[in-house]
């Protein structure tokens, strides 16, 4: 596992600063963190900085994943069927301390173990992310928050194996379904 290192004064500001905007780490593959960014500068900028995000995967004792229904009024594939929870590290935050902060905020979801499955790049045309993905394996009753969670459900397996590939989903949710079942599947 991949964790942050923080220099000990604050990282050199790049690109233009946005007034109340989210600041986000700039970091490199290793985890150094080399600067601090606005979020709308991280994702509309040319140079697409690399920033660290987090993924969550919600499953029960049964097989069962809970997902998230994006919100229409989120940038990055709204009304689409994602993890059930997820987003930017902010700045000075270690990577659990984003995932319980997102999983709060999203599902009011606070008491889970995450167990940590990888890291990896994800290169977008208008942004760069170092993804570190988790799962959380157990009874739980989220409750989306109706902004950016439009509504949440559980979903069996035939379901999603089912609706792949037909645009329910957001790519992300497809790839990583297909590259990280088999070892959540394990964690039963």
């Amino acid at each position: 596992m991949i964790e942050l290192v923080y220099p000990l004064d604050p990282a050199p500001l790049a690109g233009p600063a946005a007034a109340a905007s989210e600041m986000l780490p700039i970091v490199e593959v290793n985890g150094m963190v080399v600067g601090r960014s606005s979020r709308e500068w991280c994702h509309c900028s040319e140079e697409k900085p690399l920033h660290p995000v987090v993924h969550l995967y919600v499953v029960d004792r049964f097989s069962r994943w809970y997902l998230q229904h994006r919100g229409p009024q989120v940038g990055t594939f709204p009304g689409k069927w994602d993890m059930a929870a997820g987003g930017h590290v902010g700045y000075g935050e270690m990577y659990e301390e984003s995932l319980y902060r997102e999983a709060g905020e999203e599902l009011s979801l606070f008491d889970f173990t995450p167990q940590y499955l990888d890291n990896y790049l994800c290169d977008f045309e208008d942004q760069s992310e170092l993804v570190n993905v988790y799962a959380a394996i157990g009874a739980f009753d989220p409750h989306p928050d109706n902004f950016e969670v439009q509504e949440g459900r559980w979903w069996t397996m035939e379901e999603i194996e089912a609706s792949l590939g037909t645009g329910v989903f957001t790519p992300t949710f497809e790839s990583e379904y297909k590259t990280y079942r088999e070892r959540i599947l394990a964690m039963l």
